[in-house]
């Protein structure tokens, strides 16, 4: 998003094949790269749980990336609009910090992760920033709150700045 793009209002740039995202004040979508998959979450709580940036070793692999990012949702707010069929899921527990198992809901046609749900969170959804339509909500309402895992941070990457830095999960009281 160009520094001078009003971020008080929503921004659909072209990504991927869907071109039906939506935002309102209270909800938004978040959709696979292909469109199959598509998803409705609020964007503010109870149903909005939290949003953090982790950098463990499974979400470096797992998103052939750095970090992930991240927000949480509580199940009952969260909405497939379409293409739940189409999610495959695949599942352990060996890697996982808390040793609970950790499953992820991909697309089974572009392969998109849309979502992983774990044992030891039960009655949420971890979905990714980067599905989110809405490229304002990435900066916005869905700014991290918190990085978790800095211990295994690259170190050629700066905290960001004002947000929670945390070495392990930031969860772990809750397990």
């Amino acid at each position: 998003m160009a520094a001078s793009a009003d971020k008080s209002k929503p921004y659909f740039p072209l990504a991927g094949s869907a071109n039906n995202g939506w935002s309102t004040e209270d909800k938004a979508t978040a959709t696979c790269f292909c469109g199959a998959v598509q998803l409705s979450f609020p964007t503010h709580g109870p149903g909005l749980v939290d949003t953090f940036l982790c950098h463990c070793t499974d979400c470096r692999k797992l998103t052939a990336s750095m970090f992930a990012s991240n927000f949480t949702i509580a199940d009952t707010h969260l909405e497939h609009l379409r293409g739940q069929e189409n999610l495959k899921t695949f599942g352990q527990s060996r890697t996982i910090a808390s040793g609970n198992k950790m499953t992820n809901y991909f697309c089974s046609t572009c392969g998109t992760l849309m979502y992983r749900v774990g044992e030891a969170f039960p009655g949420v959804s971890i979905l990714r920033i980067g599905t989110v339509d809405d490229f304002t909500l990435h900066e916005t309402k869905l700014k991290a709150r918190v990085e978790q895992f800095t211990k295994d941070r690259v170190s050629w990457l700066s905290c960001v700045e004002g947000v929670e830095q945390v070495e392990g999960s930031a969860y772990s009281a809750k397990l």
